[in-house]
């Protein structure tokens, strides 16, 4: 069966920008989720919902006689077109009938019915990887997920919901995917890696440099972000296993500075351990009664107590349990800066 295509439309271009959620800014482990309301895609466009004319045109490329006629990518796509496209109608009813029973049957009907569509988004991001299989495969996995979160009631058509879930899954490939070191762990990373280049070329074509503090301010982020990301994306990775040279048998690994602490900083800092603790346990002598138990339970304690049960225990009131915290701590503080004073006269 086949559909109409209608003109796109100005007003639902428009609406579709409009306070929809950002697929690029969701966590890893963070449910996606879409507003359906601003996702009215096959009003803009029914024609998308097609066999797109890449299909025809691999197809075709294929009918050639050679040894292999099929490649895996051009069997895929005869398969999937032996699945009918549903009218509106039936689309209707077969979600309001997943949604009241969860018949497994009913939701393979929607996603063999639509798997189409995920090849024609996949296919847009083609330049990005090798493998479109790939993509196709992490956009069905987002067409799966749309049909269980699907809401028939809201009044549009499943595959305008469906395509931000099949974007953001094959968003979601392609950043963790795009080198073996991640180039975007946060969602303002994330954000950046789709949309920087994008950015650049807007700002070059309306007559301004594409400067880090300007696309900050135009992407909503730090400037800091912006000069890292850049920084990323133009390197490339490099194995610390590799040759340092030509005629070198050491690797590059062997040049790296070792960050641990040498043998006189391991040193200093057991020292002044051993000090710090040293003065503890003799200012604690210097103390007795409830000025212990608070020296104790207050500021050395993991978990101190509050100034409310210290209060009750003593008979005072929290004011004056924080008014005694406060006169230990100061009194601890020139306790330690007379005997550092020594410690230094000492060492020299």
């Amino acid at each position: 069966m086949t559909r109409k295509a209608r003109k796109p439309r100005a007003r639902a271009a428009a609406a579709s920008d409009r306070g929809r959620r950002d697929p690029l800014t969701l966590d890893k482990d963070e449910p996606i989720e879409a507003e359906a309301e601003v996702l009215d895609v096959a009003e803009r466009d029914e024609s998308a919902l097609e066999t797109p004319e890449f299909i025809e045109r691999n197809l075709a490329a294929d009918d050639g006689g050679g040894l292999v006629p099929f490649d895996p990518l051009s069997r895929y796509l005869a398969e999937i077109r032996r699945f009918p496209l549903l009218t509106r109608e039936e689309e209707l009813a077969i979600a309001r009938r997943y949604a009241k029973f969860g018949d497994p049957k009913d939701a393979y009907r929607l996603v063999t019915a639509n798997l189409r569509l995920v090849v024609k988004i996949a296919n847009e991001f083609t330049r990005a990887t090798r493998n479109l299989l790939d993509l196709i495969q992490e956009g069905n996995v987002g067409l799966m997920e749309a049909v269980k979160h699907f809401n028939v009631d809201v009044g549009i058509r499943f595959p305008s919901y469906a395509v931000w879930w099949v974007r953001a899954y094959i968003y979601r490939y392609l950043i963790n995917n795009w080198r073996l070191v991640k180039v975007g762990t946060t969602q303002a990373q994330r954000k950046l890696f789709f949309n920087l280049r994008k950015e650049s070329e807007r700002l070059e074509a309306e007559g301004f440099a594409a400067a880090p503090k300007l696309l900050a301010q135009r992407m909503g982020v730090k400037e800091h972000e912006v000069r890292e990301m850049q920084e990323r994306m133009a390197q490339s990775e490099v194995s610390l296993d590799q040759p340092a040279g030509p005629d070198d048998d050491s690797s590059l690994l062997d040049s790296l500075a070792d960050a641990a602490p040498n043998p006189e900083e391991r040193a200093a800092r057991d020292e002044w351990r051993n000090f710090a603790k040293a003065q503890v346990e003799e200012f604690a002598r210097t103390l007795e009664g409830k000025e212990l138990e608070i020296f104790r339970r207050r500021l050395l304690a993991e978990e101190p107590s509050t100034l409310q049960e210290m209060g009750g225990e003593f008979g005072l009131s929290r004011e004056r349990v924080r008014q005694i915290e406060s006169r230990l701590k100061r009194r601890f503080k020139e306790f330690v800066t007379a005997h550092a004073a020594d410690l230094e006269s000492a060492g020299g």
